[in-house]
């Protein structure tokens, strides 16, 4: 698919573009709007730009997600899939990376479908853009708060907390989870969805993965019930200093997100460390094994390839820290240990964080926003991008082609 836009004729007018907010979003909408040949200025609160872009997958920047198909690509989006769904069919991941490929980054897809910069490292794409956006004629201003947006008949007047008042004729908020600019959103009309976290680790205390930290197992099965609902999700786990996290549990801790919050992050987490085998499959395996190897000790033996600490203390706690050989163990032993190994029970006890970054699910309500051009349905003249909406996605590079979609389409579109 092209990126490229014929909606802006030669002869329009050049417009003040404010963006507020310095990051993902807000460089792509301000290139995008600066590259349309208008006056675009960007706010940042903090004393420097791209700071979650720089800290974003581990420090590598996994900009996007190797999934074409937008039909499919909304599925990772517990909350906005459905509205995403037009935006993707202009400017998708396919067109993210023709983008900044355009621009000199070239790209590389992990088995996962995680997509990074070749060079592994995060300032080649902090780079990228604010080379685009100083040759588009972006200006940046840092340690700029913004303090009150008003709106008149024909512009808005921008007072930051210096008290210094700018006007522009545009504004994109591009302000991610904040606090201040769901405050903004609410002082010009918009309802607030409550914020709330998505994308987190979950806290664990319990004796079977206490001496574990930094055992994965590729491939589980979990459920979670959380506020009386019941989530699924496949995929890595990794044990921690805290308690558990991986792809499975990132997956599940934004899916129920608001319902993890909701009971103040106490749940029950099912775990089948054997992701595809029914408990009577595993049970009939383990005897197939017992009668193959009778004189080795059960926990030194697994007939599955689990992380050995992991299988020593899953049968520890099953059958019992006494060895035992594989002929003597009993009935009753086994079927603990199948127990153990299909539907293992842990109590979720907090949430923990996902390294530097955070994601949440709340914002902006979509209702309010006419999806064709990112503008305010409620203040004409206002646009959004990026977490600012009541959007997010799981892990994997979902949430920045949020990012990447949502400031194309605002940025084409003032």
């Amino acid at each position: 698919m092209s990126v490229a836009y014929s909606g802006i004729s030669p002869e329009a007018k050049k417009l003040k573009v404010i963006v507020i907010g310095g990051g993902a979003a807000g460089f792509f909408g301000a290139i995008a709007a600066a590259e349309n040949g208008h006056n675009v200025t960007i706010l940042e609160a903090a004393a420097s730009v791209l700071a979650k872009v720089r800290v974003s997958g581990g420090g590598r920047c996994n900009l996007t997600h190797s999934c074409f198909e937008p039909r499919e690509l909304v599925n990772s989006y517990p909350r906005g899939g459905k509205a995403l769904r037009g935006p993707f069919s202009r400017f998708q991941p396919s067109d993210t990376i023709s983008w900044f490929e355009s621009r000199g980054v070239e790209t590389k897809t992990e088995p996962d479908g995680r997509m990074f910069p070749t060079t592994d490292d995060s300032a080649t794409i902090v780079d990228c853009l604010q080379t685009a956006a100083e040759d588009a004629g972006v200006m940046t201003r840092l340690r700029a708060n913004v303090s009150s947006i008003q709106k008149t008949d024909s512009h808005f007047l921008v007072t930051l907390h210096s008290g210094e008042t700018l006007q522009a004729d545009r504004i994109l908020l591009a302000t991610g989870g904040s606090r201040a600019g769901f405050e903004l959103m609410s002082s010009l009309g918009h309802q607030i969805v409550p914020p709330v976290p998505s994308l987190f680790t979950f806290k664990v205390d319990d004796p079977r993965i206490k001496d574990l930290p930094g055992v994965a197992v590729e491939h589980v099965n979990c459920q979670l019930v959380a506020d009386s609902k019941t989530f699924q999700q496949s995929g890595p786990i990794l044990v921690t200093h805290w308690g558990l996290s991986g792809p499975a549990v990132l997956k599940l801790s934004a899916w129920a997100a608001r319902e993890l919050h909701d009971s103040s992050y106490n749940a029950t987490l099912r775990i089948n460390w054997l992701a595809g085998s029914r408990a009577e499959e595993i049970r009939s395996q383990l005897n197939s094994f017992k009668a193959a190897h009778p004189k080795k000790t059960v926990d030194a033996v697994s007939p599955w390839p689990l992380p050995k600490r992991l299988w020593k203390s899953l049968v520890d706690h099953s059958v019992g820290s006494q060895p035992v050989r594989w002929a003597e163990l009993s009935k009753k032993g086994a079927q603990a240990l199948v127990t153990e190994l299909s539907a293992g029970e842990f109590q979720v006890a907090g949430k923990g964080v996902f390294k530097e970054e955070f994601v949440t699910c709340g914002g902006v309500n979509l209702k309010e926003v006419d999806f064709r051009t990112m503008e305010s349905r409620i203040c004409p003249g206002l646009y959004f991008a990026g977490e600012i909406l009541d959007i997010d996605g799981i892990t994997g590079g979902f949430n920045f082609q949020n990012a990447w979609t949502t400031a194309w389409i605002a940025g084409h579109a003032m």
